[in-house]
């Protein structure tokens, strides 16, 4: 859906940002939404979320509550309802798109990239390297898959929150705490979880891919690499752009990348978690919005092409300069920058 005509955003015909979830980064795309002339909404499970508190209009409920869902999106009627949470009921996403509502990217993009086992899957079915990897239902098959996959590994929940439910188990003797750590932490159902191998990479790296409308279709252009850190814990900890890789490292990225968010479909900003060690590349997940580690693109972008503005730019087809950069289109950089929390 391409805006075409911009009214004045507290008039009848305004043009209307639903966002679902209005935590930082959502509050950083309602404030570059505004600052293009359009009405902002905010919905959050608590009064006060950051995006609340500048958002043109704002609800508080259970974003898992159909009622409360529907009530509100039906209410407002808004031309882009942006999911920028895990916690939100799928099946009225699913519901509304078939409706007319436009959901972005899309609600099948939206359902596969909140849970690992999906997002793998999708991954795996691109041809796009990824680490061995297990499920497992029961601690005895943990047991059992840490010892196949080798030591140190790593267990997760099939769904949770900026990596909450995630555990390195280095010996046999972590298995156990790894495992309640996981059904502890995972967002719904904890039956099944997730051991991958570990891989000794130089680099952990966010590659934020925009799809966008260039005369009527879309066009997929790319943010220069962000390096990043995670703690232990799988917290983010720190980022900066642009990554110190190789430049073939760096088409593998952009490449695997593409394929992945092509697999996703609709547009608007990609965060695809990747590995690199030395010229490979192993994709490790893709998220269907905007990436905590790319908020340092608000200092290493010019003002008013952060991740959060090439999200509200994707979705509503307004345009996106890029350069030519070892064959793909890349969004320039005014400076290095670095985040750090």
């Amino acid at each position: 859906m391409i805006t075409d005509i911009l009214y004045s955003p507290l008039s009848a015909k305004a043009t209307k940002i639903m966002l679902l979830g209005a935590g930082e980064l959502g509050k950083e795309v309602i404030i570059e939404a505004m600052r293009l002339g359009f009405f902002t909404i905010a919905v959050d499970r608590y009064d006060g979320a950051p995006g609340q508190q500048v958002a043109h209009r704002s609800y508080t409920g259970n974003l898992k509550d159909p009622e409360f869902l529907r009530s509100v999106i039906e209410r407002e009627k808004p031309e882009y309802i942006v999911p920028e949470i895990e916690g939100i009921n799928l099946d009225v996403l699913f519901d509304l798109e078939k409706e007319g509502f436009n959901i972005i990217p899309n609600a099948r993009a939206t359902y596969t990239a909140m849970n690992r086992e999906r997002i793998r899957e999708a991954i795996v079915r691109t041809g796009v390297p990824v680490s061995e990897y297990y499920y497992v239902g029961s601690l005895k098959e943990l047991e059992e898959k840490c010892k196949k996959a080798g030591f140190p590994c790593w267990v997760k929940a099939i769904q949770d929150s900026s990596g909450s439910g995630s555990s390195r188990v280095n010996s046999p003797k972590d298995i156990s705490a790894a495992y309640e750590k996981a059904k502890k932490e995972a967002r719904g159902s904890a039956d099944k979880l997730i051991v991958e191998k570990n891989i000794d990479f130089d680099l952990e790296v966010t590659e934020l891919v925009v799809r966008h409308f260039v005369d009527g279709k879309i066009k997929t252009s790319f943010c220069h690499p962000i390096g990043q850190y995670q703690t232990r814990g799988g917290d983010y900890h720190s980022s900066w752009q642009t990554a110190e890789i190789s430049e073939e490292a760096e088409k593998k990225v952009y490449e695997y990348a593409k394929k992945i968010t092509d697999s996703l479909g609709g547009v608007g900003v990609f965060g695809c978690e990747l590995f690199v060690k030395g010229n490979a590349v192993w994709a490790n997940e893709c998220s269907a919005r905007p990436h905590d580690t790319g908020m340092v693109t608000i200092a290493s972008h010019q003002v008013g092409f952060s991740e959060a503005a090439l999200h509200v730019r994707a979705i509503t087809g307004l345009p996106i300069p890029t350069q030519k950069r070892l064959g793909y289109d890349v969004i320039p950089m005014i400076t290095p920058a670095a985040t750090h929390v």
